[in-house]
């Protein structure tokens, strides 16, 4: 910043006094990156463990908000001036409130898609044995087209807009993005092109909030593809992890990004601990799921190298799990009682992670007048959910003990200097 300069007096004899320049605010941004439901359960533990420790910084008063898939309904969230705790009330509590995100509205039937797709079925069918019987093309290549009856999701996604556009419709919220302090930024990918939709930003926002949601969470296989001004549009994680360039084109001096999916390194501790002799044991679930994470995780590692080629100027932090940490790859995120968890799981590993890398976010949140809250990341008595209420009192107590163990060796090795230097 330049220093202040005097200015010339108005008037005669007279000079003004030195004028120190109110310093700039710094452009800070949140990008959220997807995973299903485990996604937004890691992100909401994340998050809740962030603004306790990270003080100076109001997750509600960013800059920009930039949501993908299951990101984007913590996103839109924050962005409408719900706090984290809030968050974890909606998604992680079961409260019969109608504030509350249910996770069976993600589990109906999508019976119109399958209906229209069986209606199609005969004309189909009749189409590849006229191929096949007259046509005389091999049999495999005429009933390829017999494809098109499959139903390209096979849950009803058309809650997720009802329900959010419910949620946003609340006194002090809005489901217009172009009504929103922030900017807010969902990005989803359009079908028959491939290019990502960036929900929000001029051009793109005039669709409700809650449609954006639908679209960037539709994942091809589970959801259906959703139709917005006579276009396709499917989950945004197809195109990139986080889509953080659509907020760091705008310019930011702090840009703090969370991935809740890493590739699981079953270390010789961690097959020791869990039992796992090998990933092959769990079957086509655990090895699809290793080789998912492994590929998101990888576009996602060239990504930031390409952001901190281009974007020099920006401090960029990324919260993620620890590849080791098999609680959270071997999720059952369908289990409610797994889900307080989780969430619980998110929020401890976030305060480990805050303690373990404080002396490289330490001067990059300080440029931009946040401080880390050392006590706070080491608080034996700070929780998410309060145990003795929400679980089990073993399980509980054993993840504590463990997170207590793990942070006195972590200061005893802190603390303690190697010998010779």
């Amino acid at each position: 910043m330049r220093s202040p300069s005097s200015i010339p007096g108005g008037g005669a004899g007279r000079e003004k006094k030195r004028r120190t320049p109110s310093p700039r605010r710094p452009r800070i941004a949140l990008a959220l990156a997807g995973g299903g439901p485990l996604g937004a359960i890691y992100e909401i533990g994340a998050l809740c463990a962030l603004s306790e420790c990270l003080k100076g910084l109001d997750f509600n008063d960013l800059d920009h908000y930039v949501g993908v898939s299951a990101g984007g309904f913590i996103a839109a969230g924050l962005a409408n001036g719900l706090t984290p705790r809030q968050l974890c009330e909606a998604f992680i509590e079961d409260r019969p409130t109608e504030e509350n995100f249910d996770p069976s509205w993600l589990m109906k039937p999508a019976w119109q898609e399958i209906g229209g797709r069986v209606q199609r079925l005969p004309g189909l069918l009749g189409s590849a044995l006229w191929a096949w019987g007259v046509q005389r093309k091999p049999l495999a290549h005429a009933f390829e087209r017999v494809g098109a009856a499959l139903p390209t999701g096979v849950f009803d996604n058309d809650d997720i807009h009802r329900k959010i556009e419910q949620l946003f419709a609340r006194e002090g919220r809005t489901n217009d993005f172009r009504q929103l302090r922030a900017r807010l930024t969902l990005v989803a990918t359009e079908l028959d092109t491939g290019d990502a939709a960036p929900f929000g930003r001029p051009g793109w926002d005039h669709v409700p909030i809650s449609r954006a949601l639908q679209a960037s969470a539709a994942l091809p296989g589970l959801f259906p593809p959703v139709q917005i001004d006579g276009k396709h549009y499917v989950d945004g994680a197809l195109k990139k992890t986080l889509h953080a360039t659509v907020a760091l084109e705008e310019g930011l001096d702090l840009l703090l990004c969370l991935n809740p999916l890493v590739p699981f390194h079953a270390d010789p501790l961690a097959r020791q601990r869990h039992r796992i002799p090998s990933l092959v044991e769990g079957g086509l679930p655990t090895v699809m799921s290793q080789t998912f994470r492994s590929m998101i995780h990888s576009r996602l590692e060239l990504g930031f190298k390409h952001y901190e080629q281009v974007y020099p100027n920006t401090d960029i932090v990324l919260i993620e799990p620890d590849q080791r940490d098999a609680e959270l790859f071997f999720a059952n995120t369908f289990s409610y009682r797994q889900r307080r968890e989780l969430a619980e799981h998110a929020y401890q590993q976030t305060r480990v992670t805050l303690r373990t890398r404080a002396h490289e976010l330490t001067p990059a949140l300080k440029r931009h007048g946040v401080t880390l809250d050392r006590e706070a990341t080491l608080a034996k008595v700070m929780h998410l959910l309060p145990p003795d209420k929400h679980l089990p009192v073993e399980t509980s107590m054993q993840a504590m003990e463990r997170l207590h163990a793990t942070l006195d060796e972590l200061q005893h090795r802190l603390t303690i200097s190697p010998a010779g230097t």
